[in-house]
């Protein structure tokens, strides 16, 4: 007889609720924002706002925020969320002014294709290409851009920055990336159109105000990944993931656990943000391919699918991925790093990496302060003795996610 799911209820996914809350404190009107990430990154969005002039307040586990017309800052600290920093060089271009900086990692992260951007635009900039960065509140003016590399984080500064320019500012991103921004700015009322040209898909925005709009955060995919993998490598275990986010731009990393082998049933409900359960059983995985206009939609998910990979059957390849390079850590070096610190023959490339499944028999990981490193390894260690150098940078996207890992631990019978 089979043993039931376990149950996990995944926290808010965090590109929801950055922009939940950045573009509610940019409207007009109140709104009240359920189901927030409760974690580090999103805590520098929400003080990031404060400081702008935005009024949030929380009332049990709603967060109210009222919006307004923002207000020169002096040091806003991003500390480890890109996130945070170029949305809101973007949102704030054409509004007021502040010095960004950020933590010793984020410090690293490029900011060059944002400010190339808002600088074509009109923008008043100093420094860079890294933080720390100052802006300056300048008149804006459209511009028609047609991307060579998918950037969701580079796409949405582009957006923001024309909800405050003059004419039209147009965006076309060469893959579909993860469509959050357009979904919430249609429904708080933006002059949004989006439509397919040869180059890709073209969104263009025209100067306007936005409407508070409630929104209900779904749980984050990307957090979700990971008991997805874990369970995938457990034969016979089930575990059961309620009220996760099912954005097609986001469902990536289902699909490949599907096409390795992993049993997954998913049942949505139909929103802004379409949302479900989701269910995972255990059995035997195999090797894949992971490529071109796929890795968009699953690159947060990758290091948690490396170490579904190091226990597949088989080879897998991962290519089109050079954006990993540039994450929290070099995600390509920091994940084939990992999979032969625990015994798994792996090799890195410019653009991804390749695994040769089986092999694993544990060790020590370093994870660079890089979070999803830690969890993947960390789900790794359920099925071989593995220890990561650090858990701290969990807390900027996954409080609670050890204590989760201990739950399941508990609640399965490990593999003979």
């Amino acid at each position: 007889m089979s043993r039931p799911p376990h149950r996990i209820v995944v926290p808010g996914d965090k590109s929801v609720s950055h922009r939940a809350v950045l573009f509610n404190a940019m409207a007009e009107g109140e709104a009240r924002i359920t189901g927030l990430l409760n974690a580090e990154d999103v805590g520098r969005t929400v003080q990031a706002a404060r400081q702008l002039g935005a009024r949030l307040a929380h009332e049990g586990d709603v967060l109210v925020v009222r919006g307004g017309p923002w207000r020169d800052s002096g040091e806003i600290d991003c500390g480890n969320s890109g996130t945070t920093a170029r949305l809101l060089l973007g949102a704030l271009a054409p509004r007021a002014g502040a010095r960004f900086v950020g933590d010793a990692s984020l410090s690293k992260r490029p900011m060059r294709r944002v400010l190339d951007l808002l600088g074509r635009m009109g923008a008043d900039t100093s420094a860079g290409p890294t933080l720390p960065v100052e802006v300056r509140r300048a008149a804006l003016v459209g511009i028609e851009h047609v991307a060579t590399v998918a950037s969701a984080q580079v796409k949405s500064a582009v957006l923001l920055a024309g909800l405050g320019a003059e004419g039209e500012t147009a965006y076309t991103e060469p893959v579909s990336t993860r469509d959050h921004t357009e979904r919430m700015l249609f429904a708080m009322g933006a002059r949004l159109a989006v439509s397919s040209t040869a180059a890709g898909t073209r969104l263009a925005v025209r100067r306007g105000s936005l409407q508070a709009c409630n929104v209900r955060v779904p749980g984050d995919i990307s957090s979700a990944t990971f008991w997805l993998v874990a369970a995938a490598l457990l034969e016979g275990v089930a575990v059961e993931l309620p009220g996760v986010g099912l954005n097609p731009t986001r469902t990536a990393a289902i699909d490949v656990l599907r096409r390795m082998g992993a049993e997954l049933q998913v049942e949505e409900e139909p929103g802004v943000e379409p949302i479900g359960l989701v269910r995972v059983r255990g059995r035997g995985l195999r090797g894949t391919t992971i490529s071109g206009a796929e890795v968009p939609r699953l690159i947060d998910e990758l290091p948690a699918l490396a170490v579904a990979a190091a226990f597949a059957e088989g080879e897998t390849i991962v290519r089109d991925a050079a954006e990993l390079r540039v994450k929290e850590s070099d995600r390509i070096e920091a994940i084939v790093g990992g999979l032969r610190a625990i015994g798994v023959e792996a090799e890195a490339r410019p653009d991804g990496f390749v695994v040769q499944g089986g092999g694993a028999r544990g060790g020590e990981v370093r994870t660079h302060g890089d979070h999803r490193i830690a969890m993947a390894f960390s789900v790794a260690g359920l099925r071989v003795p593995v220890a990561i150098d650090e858990r701290a940078s969990v807390q900027t996207s996954y409080p609670g996610f050890f204590e989760e890992l201990e739950r399941l631990r508990e609640a399965i019978v490990p593999p003979r």
